[in-house]
């Protein structure tokens, strides 16, 4: 008995498993006879899942299609102080799409930011020339205040903060 509890055997030496056998003349046979004519095959319970097609997303909502074409138009704005997106950034703190009509709420990392009175209508432009967007509307909002907490990893990386 060791001082933590624990019993150790030691062994010279630890007899082989038996090995599995098969009988070659059952196998002949098997192949010879074809498939039983009794076997009843159980059911699939996956048949009917796996052929079912995922719902289909409304343009606007999260992962459909105008709603996505709106975030990489939002990816292609960096923040001329900042060599990353306004979207890694997080400066985009919401995208609502109501047919045609896309609202953007965003925010800027200081009040004082030389670009306050550009930025905006930069991602208005951008969001607008949307295929699919009739009319795009930037709020920019300041509370809750922008922080570093908000950038994605990606962004954190770009930037060396990871």
């Amino acid at each position: 008995m060791s001082d933590n509890g624990i019993r150790i055997d030691e062994v010279e030496s630890v007899p082989t498993p038996p090995r599995a056998r098969v009988d070659l003349q059952d196998v002949s046979t098997l192949r010879e006879s074809g498939p039983r004519e009794d076997f009843e095959r159980k059911k699939d319970y996956l048949a009917g899942f796996l052929k079912a097609e995922p719902p289909k997303l409304a343009g606007g909502e999260p992962g459909g299609d105008l709603y996505e074409a709106v975030v990489d138009a939002l990816k292609e704005i960096y923040d001329p102080e900042i060599p990353v997106n306004i979207y890694e950034l997080g400066l985009i703190y919401g995208i609502d799409v109501d047919e045609g009509h896309v609202t953007v709420s965003m925010t800027l990392t200081t009040p004082n930011c030389p670009v306050a009175e550009s930025m905006p209508m930069e991602v208005e432009m951008r969001v607008g020339a949307v295929p699919g967007v009739g009319v795009a509307e930037v709020n920019l909002v300041w509370d809750p205040p922008w922080d570093s907490a908000k950038m994605s990893d990606e962004a954190k990386l770009e930037l060396g903060m990871l």
